[in-house]
């Protein structure tokens, strides 16, 4: 089994903000980084020392961080299992995609016997966690662009061969398409998770803020977005639909890169364990 983003911790909380650290930054400064100075941008971005330790054990004990000391420093390296993960959430997240009208479809069917029960709940649970929506408890539909990711799951739990995929271009129900994806996917509560997003995103955007800081804190918020939303065509989804305004307000985050990438290398310089980055701004 690969290693799995960590979805289950809430935005904003101290575990989830270490993931948010170490997908950022840790790759672009080696792959190591010492205990103090992790420790030390967790405390920059709002994580007292204790809460940040405990986080940082929490990714240690889900595979992504191997202990690991350089110089008698203590430290940890990424797992080198989890780049495919990191990878991968760098394209969802970084490159937010919305469907066009006629763009096509990917359609998930599957059946698998009640002795891998398991295996089914995971598979229903980790389709959900990358956008798809429900046709039917075995039949499951999301954007075409999705399908490498759909392929990736059905055989990282060994249920491939239960499985065909179909794409379509023209998927046909009862009534409108609009309606369709209405019952395929819960809107309000797709919803929901934008305004919770803009409301939350809002003071991290002002220009008195502190860069890094609130850049971290605002693609902590915005990282399972684009996960749970798989950016569907605007002619099918409702008036005023909120995820458009989520993506200008991600766009802004997206400036801050730069600006927060010097402020971490200055941050960083002064720690006798770790010279000082060169970051690459993302």
């Amino acid at each position: 089994m690969s290693i799995l983003d960590d979805f289950d911790a809430r935005p904003g909380s101290a575990v989830s903000l270490a993931r948010t650290v170490v997908g950022l930054y840790l790759r672009r400064l080696g792959g190591w980084i010492s205990i103090g100075d992790l420790v030390r941008v967790m405390q920059h971005v709002g994580v007292d020392d204790a809460a940040a330790r405990t986080a940082v054990a929490r990714l240690k004990a889900r595979g992504l961080l191997i202990p690991e000391a350089r110089a008698a420093v203590k430290g940890y390296r990424l797992n080198s299992d989890a780049v495919t993960m990191l990878e991968a959430g760098d394209r969802r997240i970084f490159s937010p995609r919305r469907m066009a009208a006629g763009d096509p479809w990917c359609l998930i069917s599957f059946s698998l016997p009640e002795q891998r029960r398991a295996e089914r709940h995971q598979l229903r649970r980790r389709l959900h966690w990358i956008g798809c929506g429900t046709v039917s408890p075995a039949l499951w539909i999301c954007p075409a662009t999705l399908t490498t990711e759909v392929e990736r799951i059905l055989l990282d739990l060994g249920v491939r061969a239960h499985a065909t995929l179909f794409e379509s271009t023209d998927p046909r129900p009862a009534g409108t398409l609009a309606d369709a994806v209405a019952d395929w996917w819960d809107l309000d509560e797709l919803a929901a998770v934008h305004r919770a997003f803009l409301a939350e995103v809002e003071p991290l955007l002002r220009p008195e803020a502190d860069q890094l800081a609130g850049y971290v804190r605002g693609i902590d918020l915005w990282r399972p977005i684009p996960y749970l939303d798989p950016g569907l065509a605007r002619e099918v989804l409702p008036d005023g639909w909120p995820g458009h305004r989520s993506e200008q307000s991600y766009a802004e985050l997206a400036g801050m890169a730069a600006s927060a990438a010097e402020q971490l290398s200055g941050l960083l310089r002064d720690s006798p364990a770790l010279p000082a980055p060169g970051l690459r701004s993302r």
